[in-house]
């Protein structure tokens, strides 16, 4: 399938997901950690001053303001993923293609979807304990 997204956005699919990658495992843990004891350290050198403090504060804050962004992408992607996946699932299987495409429906109208189906879950096991309870009697007497 060719891809039809232009090279920006490309590029910050890719820019994303390397970073996320990279921000996701244990050595971005470990140097984020060296980076604040290195700040520290310096505390007593700077006097504790404002401007000593005004480093830890700007650099986190920019830290988490672009993570925020690529968070989000990564959870988007992922999300989008999850579906295509799940659509073709429902698709291929004997399950209902209704389905399909709810993520598009209102918050009010997935939930009501939800309570059907809990209702026919509930009317299923139902329906399964009477049928055990049914076998056991038969069993019983034959």
């Amino acid at each position: 399938m060719p891809d039809k997204s232009s090279p920006v956005s490309r590029t910050f699919s890719a820019a994303a997901n390397l970073v996320s990658k990279a921000m996701g495992k244990p050595a971005a843990f470990v140097a984020a950690a060296l980076v604040v004891v290195v700040w520290a350290a310096f505390g007593p050198v700077f006097h504790y001053s404002d401007t000593w403090q005004l480093v830890i504060n700007t650099g986190t804050t920019i830290v988490t303001f672009l993570m925020v962004f690529l968070i989000q992408n990564s959870q988007n992607r992922d999300n989008a993923a999850i579906q295509v996946k799940l659509d073709e699932l429902i698709r291929a299987s004997a399950a209902k293609n209704v389905f399909m495409g709810i993520e598009q429906l209102t918050d009010d109208q997935i939930a009501r979807m939800r309570d059907i189906c809990e209702m026919k879950a509930h009317a299923q096991q139902a329906v399964n304990k009477a049928g055990e309870k049914a076998k056991e009697a038969a069993d019983q007497v034959g």
